[in-house]
């Protein structure tokens, strides 16, 4: 049994929290008592503390009376969280999903001799995990991924609710998306290139560009077609496009009767009661990950993996806590468990590549009840 500290306890942080209590001690921290002494009602088994992550010596002094850490803060915080985790000399497992290169700390956690395993959650997270595992058994000339947490209840306009702040979504639906093409990086713009998908259990969905890809880029620069593309119900993109091309996603401030006030901050207020996803309220994660190339016998081979969660009634946890979290759960049980013991900085493709912790992966979400459901056939 390990110490673990989990430093965030929003909706992922702590199920990632509850779950690792299962087997561990886990400390759970927060800048909010409020929310703290929430999850504590869910499981009185974990210790909860006050801590303001922004105060680099109190986290470090914290963190290391623990054999790991996950990071689940906020985005904006993530990269110098996370920097100042490896400075402390201390493993780690980050979620956070900053929008910083996390490999530019590769040099630094080797020099502290630590292992730093991050942009483990759904996708980016089991997606990279499963490119990796093909990466080494087939010579692969693309991939694809479409993803997306949808309300169960569709709900007019949007048919859109938000496991986090508005702000974080708008920022999805404004960074320019990088897909690679023939070998070449290239820029798309965001909420651009539709098309319908149908899925089974839900019907239709729409597919859009989006900025997902993010380590692979670099990663497995040596496969020529990659994109991934986020999924709504149909009719929200082009709802998101007018609010986007009349600029109420611009942060440029602008007077109104004489105060100052920026469009994004707005638009955010309004669009966070209508975006709120209720802690008990019953949505689903679709994803599908689609590989192909040549496979041992030379063949043209296309594998693709299904995946359809739904919030569990049981635990009265999301589907998107459900598998983000116990990716990244899964990620620090195998660590802990002696699987995975490089040092430097690893997103989870780099994971994938053992056979043993691709499997330790599906088998940690299957006995949870996520299932990557695969299919595969020449082509």
């Amino acid at each position: 049994m390990s110490n673990v500290i989990v430093l965030g306890a929003g909706m992922v942080g702590s199920a990632m929290a509850i779950d690792m209590a299962k087997n561990h001690n886990v400390t759970l921290t927060d800048l909010n008592q409020s929310v703290l002494d929430s999850v504590k009602q869910k499981c009185s088994d974990l210790i909860i503390l006050q801590l303001d992550v922004t105060n680099v010596g109190d986290v470090q002094n914290t963190i290391k009376q623990h054999d790991l850490v996950i990071c689940a803060v906020p985005g904006f915080l993530g990269f110098e969280t996370l920097k100042h985790i490896i400075k402390a000399k201390m493993n780690v497992v980050d979620i956070s999903f900053f929008p910083e290169n996390s490999l530019e700390l590769d040099a630094l956690a080797k020099e502290k001799n630590i292992t730093a395993i991050v942009d483990c959650g759904v996708a980016p997270g089991m997606d990279n995990v499963i490119l990796g595992h093909y990466n080494e058994t087939m010579k692969l000339t693309d991939f694809e991924c479409l993803v997306g947490g949808l309300p169960k209840t569709k709900k007019w306009p949007f048919c859109y609710k938000a496991p986090f702040s508005p702000i974080d979504v708008i920022e999805e639906y404004t960074r320019p998306a990088r897909y690679v093409e023939h070998g070449e990086t290239v820029v798309r713009e965001p909420l651009t290139d539709c098309d319908y998908v149908e899925f089974d259990k839900v019907g239709t969905l729409e597919s859009f560009n989006s900025d997902g890809l993010r380590s692979i880029i670099y990663t497995m620069p040596h496969i020529p077609n990659m994109k991934e593309k986020t999924l709504r119900y149909p009719g929200h993109v082009e709802y998101v496009r007018v609010l986007k091309e009349s600029g109420f996603f611009s942060e440029e401030k602008i007077d109104v009767n004489g105060s100052q006030v920026s469009p994004l901050d707005f638009t955010s207020k309004v669009l966070f009661n209508e975006w709120k996803l209720g802690e008990t309220e019953e949505e689903l994660t679709v994803m599908r990950v689609t590989v192909k190339g040549e496979n041992a016998d030379g063949e043209v081979e296309e594998v693709i993996y299904n995946l359809h969660d739904e919030y569990c009634n049981d635990t009265e946890t999301s589907s998107m806590a459900r598998t983000t979290g116990y990716t990244a759960t899964a990620a620090a049980n195998l660590f802990l468990d002696g699987l995975f013991s490089e040092k430097g900085v690893f997103p989870p493709e780099l994971l994938g590549k053992h056979e043993d912790c691709f499997n330790y992966f599906l088998k940690y979400l299957a006995d949870r009840n996520i299932h990557y459901v695969k299919k595969q056939s020449i082509v």
